[in-house]
């Protein structure tokens, strides 16, 4: 997707879309350790391609959609639910803040 991103971006004069993506992905790698992802370089294809920005989680739904059914029917087939390994690690005991107040 990276490279898509990249050759569509400089085809359509976008470039700085591309640029600004390599940009957080390199600085979410220094600071926080984090990879993207396989999608993160979307937005700007998205964009280039003139794709409007309401399609954009529907087009991302749609994509993992078919990933999303194979796990309900595995866990159907095996009578149990897959729960993922990560465990969350953030704060905990955090106070909620109205909206106005914050």
């Amino acid at each position: 997707m990276k490279k898509m991103s990249k050759e569509l971006t400089a085809r359509n004069g976008m470039e700085k879309w591309y640029k600004m993506s390599v940009e957080i992905e390199e600085f979410m790698k220094a600071e926080k350790g984090l990879p993207a992802n396989v999608d993160f370089y979307s937005a700007s294809v998205y964009h280039s391609l003139g794709i409007p920005h309401d399609l954009y989680t529907p087009i991302f739904a749609m994509s993992r959609f078919s990933g999303w059914i194979a796990h309900i029917l595995e866990q159907y087939e095996h009578n149990r639910l897959i729960r993922p390994r990560a465990e969350y690690v953030g704060p905990t005991n955090q106070r909620y803040t109205d909206v106005e107040k914050r």
